[in-house]
């Protein structure tokens, strides 16, 4: 009962659509502006489930607002706009700062002692947990899309990286992609970014890709959706990758249905 009750709310959702204040908020996002228009609706749908579903909580102060949640939330949805999905099942909340904000790790050293650390994170994406972002960031990230930053893709490309329930940059594959080779296929795309990066080479990538194979595809991420023309022109191999993933073509639609 509950699934059925659930699916009659989303196809409900979808049918309607934004309020008129919210659809004005994904004006905010440069990156939506050359969709085309079937999917520019089918966003708008996709987005209020997402805020219908899910639980955003301010933190560190922050008061929430519908504007928050709409830039958030779209961001997410234009990830999986394409692909079979469940709309983040496993993401229950969102936990959202003003700014950078301190997580602290708590391990225990071979001789027994327990040290903490703290580092300054933009964002976060637990397995089995919420996504945590920093507001100014989420918010600089959309409306900067030609950057290749943006926090938002970042951590719910993890997400979708998570959905098997191992971190490792591969991200659950239907099966027509598995036969086409797409898990070697990305890790050679992965060597080779450690290669050019090791011998000097540049890379559109932020280096920070490096760090690990979920990290070269979180980051990879961010620059398929925000610099989609550039990635396609200098790293063709990658963008095919993404392409194929995603089931969307940004850089075959770039300039031709907004103004950006």
């Amino acid at each position: 009962m509950f699934h059925f009750l659930r699916g009659f709310r989303r196809k409900r959702f979808l049918r309607e659509g934004l309020s008129e204040e919210s659809h004005a908020w994904l004006d905010y996002l440069p990156v939506l502006h050359d969709l085309p228009p079937g999917d520019r609706k089918r966003l708008e749908g996709m987005t209020r489930v997402f805020l219908e579903e899910k639980h955003f909580e301010g933190c560190g102060g922050l008061e929430m607002r519908d504007k928050i949640k709409v830039v958030i939330a779209a961001q997410a949805c234009l990830l999986v706009l394409n692909l079979h999905h469940d709309f983040y099942h496993r993401v229950r909340t969102i936990l959202v700062y003003p700014t950078t904000f301190k997580h602290g790790t708590t391990w225990r050293r071979p001789d027994g002692v327990v040290e903490r650390r703290e580092s300054a994170n933009l964002g976060e994406a637990w397995p089995g947990g919420p996504v945590v972002l920093a507001w100014d960031s989420a918010y600089q990230g959309g409306r900067n899309a030609d950057d290749g930053q943006n926090t938002v893709f970042h951590e719910f490309a993890h997400k979708l990286d998570m959905l098997d329930g191992i971190t490792d940059g591969i991200p659950p594959l239907s099966d027509d992609i598995k036969n086409d080779g797409w898990r070697e296929e990305f890790f050679a795309a992965y060597e080779k970014y450690l290669s050019d990066l090791k011998h000097g080479r540049p890379r559109l990538l932020d280096p920070y890709a490096a760090t690990e194979p979920a990290e070269f595809f979180a980051t990879a991420t961010e620059c398929f959706f925000e610099l989609s023309v550039q990635l396609q022109q200098r790293e063709p191999q990658l963008y095919s990758l993404l392409e194929r993933f995603y089931r969307q073509d940004p850089a075959g639609h770039a300039g031709h249905y907004g103004t950006s």
